[in-house]
């Protein structure tokens, strides 16, 4: 057995047992029970930047108003006076008479980052202890606000959940569920079980006395995207990034191949700008590097044609154990949608190198202009 062929059958081996090991480390850590907090409960804001009309907009948006939490403010933070959302805001806001709720109208362009200047006034309207951004697309369970509150530690400086996808209603948004689900939930909370816990933008659980006395708002947007600038943010005061023992559900809906692609491409450029060496060995995720890997081997006559087929079963069959167990999407098409996606992931890690920018929402964001640091911390 030559150099080469060891080193691709002993590349294979190390892939699969990561892949295995990460599941299986991902399902433990979902069964943690949440802590019980034994403080009083502080009062809460909870913003929630809206822009434009979406699908699921009636039901994640008045989600907002049924938490089982007994002091907290309910902030939407629109843009321009003419989104087509306002009426649905003010609609929801007079069938909840009983909750504090405000509707902030107005753009600051205090930053590069249209989401940071929407939340702006969020913060000029509040002194909460804790501020709670949530993006107008998740739908919050009602013990959300407690669940943040209770997975708080004194080393946190914020609280942030991966989202999950549910409700995906053609293949092309069962694709961008497992993007979210197994895939990146599942880096996410590997990534916390080691201590290392990052941001996602979805959900942002901010303590408010770290965040102002580290430059507010402002300074998240320092970066391409807010979930980079507070995991930095929180690294730099020596604290911790958090996230509850489990992640919150986001409807998907039907996407088309381009909205899946044009939005992970985003991602993937706010992940390689963001943290650039973290970045560079995602080429290697996903199940195709494993498998050109066993093929290469069997045209070397080192292994049965039979692994290749066994593996991928072994591979999927594991994901799908994690989707089952955690109640996340796992019929047939789901799984179908896994291995999608794990054909575009090389596609997209290559694509991300060809440009420096993408779109979000209208707005054309670029790296030369937020000029990010590229290094882990």
């Amino acid at each position: 057995m030559n150099l080469m062929t060891i080193v691709v059958l002993s590349a294979c081996i190390l892939l699969t047992l990561i892949q295995l090991g990460s599941l299986l480390l991902v399902r433990w850590r979902l069964h943690q029970p949440l802590r019980q907090s034994t403080t009083a409960l502080p009062f809460i804001t909870l913003a929630r930047p809206v822009c434009g009309l979406d699908c699921f907009d009636e039901a994640t948006l008045r989600s907002s108003f049924v938490q089982n939490y007994p002091h907290y403010e309910i902030l939407f933070c629109v843009a321009s006076p003419r989104d087509p959302i306002i009426p649905v805001i003010k609609r929801l806001m007079v069938e909840f008479p009983q909750q504090q709720a405000q509707l902030l109208i107005g753009d600051m362009h205090a930053t590069t980052n249209p989401k940071i200047n929407n939340l702006m006034k969020a913060t000029q309207h509040s002194q909460a202890e804790w501020l709670v951004m949530a993006d107008s697309n998740l739908l919050l369970p009602p013990d959300y606000l407690r669940v943040l509150l209770a997975s708080a530690t004194d080393k946190t400086a914020l609280v942030s959940s991966p989202a999950i996808g549910i409700m995906a209603e053609n293949l092309w948004g069962a694709v961008e569920a497992a993007m979210l689900n197994t895939h990146q939930a599942r880096w996410q909370f590997n990534s916390d079980v080691i201590g290392k816990g990052f941001a996602q933008g979805k959900t942002l659980c901010w303590r408010r006395e770290v965040l102002e006395q580290h430059g507010g708002l402002i300074a998240l947007g320092a970066e391409l995207a807010e979930d980079v600038a507070s995991t930095k943010m929180a690294r730099n005061a020596g604290l911790q990034v958090t996230l509850p023992p489990r992640p919150f559900c986001q409807p998907i809906g039907r996407r088309s191949f381009t909205a899946v692609w044009q939005r992970q491409l985003r991602w993937a450029r706010i992940r390689r700008f963001g943290f650039f060496w973290l970045f560079i060995p995602e080429i290697l995720l996903g199940a195709l590097p494993a498998l050109l890997g066993s093929l290469w081997l069997v045209q070397q006559e080192v292994i049965p044609a039979l692994v290749p087929v066994m593996l991928m079963a072994l591979w999927y069959g594991a994901e799908w154990a994690l989707a089952y167990s955690a109640g996340w999407p796992h019929r047939a098409r789901d799984v179908l949608a896994m291995m999608i996606r794990d054909l575009l992931l090389p596609a997209l890690w290559l694509w991300c190198w060809a440009g420096r920018s993408f779109t979000w929402r209208g707005n054309v964001l670029s790296s030369a202009l937020n000029a990010p640091q590229m290094n882990e911390e």
